[in-house]
């Protein structure tokens, strides 16, 4: 008998593992990072759910305005930010809100996305499609609750940050960054160029956080949020 879940679940996958969140009427609650090792024996894995999301935080993908995407270009259009390997697989997906479309490449190394995919299904028995983290950073930015909306995920060497003010879209990247001390840099580096004062801004982020790190951000912004 399969067991059919009104709840949804958002999963994120990286090199060394993963982590889930679930969401329900009555709130949310977060797995924190788990390794691969455990992918098997997570009995949230084990029934479907009315909705699931699941990113992989690639650092291979840009954003690519309507105007200039072409789907015939797009290893093109995406080898001219990042770099590409010639056997990596290209995909994209529009950003309708953004007038843009994400283009990148799942390419990178790990099989974990597919076990996952495989596994944990819609109540329609439906495998999720697995999208960058980027792109679900752009579809939920608007979620972030004040004007100037900073939304990022942080794992394995990368940082994904997206900013905006209002609906006006500032920055969608991906930075390399051996620590979160790096990363921290990247973002305030950011913030002053767009002339962002974190002091009196809020600071989400997608991806788990640990105490240490969710302390250090604390001393430079209003509040600190998972989304």
């Amino acid at each position: 008998m399969i067991h059919t879940s009104k709840e949804r679940i958002s999963i994120q996958v990286t090199l060394s593992g993963y982590s889930f969140k679930i969401y329900t009427s009555e709130g949310s609650r977060s797995s924190g990072w788990l390794g691969a090792e455990r992918v098997f024996t997570t009995s949230e894995f084990m029934k479907r759910y009315e909705d699931v999301e699941l990113s992989l935080l690639t650092p291979k993908c840009a954003l690519v305005p309507d105007q200039f995407f072409k789907a015939d270009r797009a290893a093109a259009l995406l080898s001219d930010t990042v770099r590409i390997r010639p056997q990596d697989k290209v995909d994209y997906v529009p950003v309708p809100e953004y007038g843009a479309v994400l283009v990148f490449s799942n390419t990178i190394d790990e099989s974990l996305s597919k076990v996952i995919a495989q596994n944990v299904l819609d109540e329609s028995g439906n495998s999720p499609r697995v999208l960058p983290e980027l792109y679900y950073i752009l579809s939920k930015l608007q979620q972030c609750g004040e004007y100037n909306r900073i939304l990022a995920s942080y794992r394995d060497g990368y940082l994904h940050l997206a900013i905006s003010q209002g609906r006006s879209l500032l920055l969608a990247n991906v930075f390399e960054a051996v620590d979160f001390t790096t990363a921290e840099y990247h973002i305030f580096s950011a913030l002053k160029a767009l002339q962002m004062n974190p002091e009196v801004s809020t600071i989400c982020f997608r991806t788990p956080l640990d105490p240490e790190q969710e302390m250090s951000l604390y001393r430079y912004f209003k509040s600190v949020e998972q989304l």
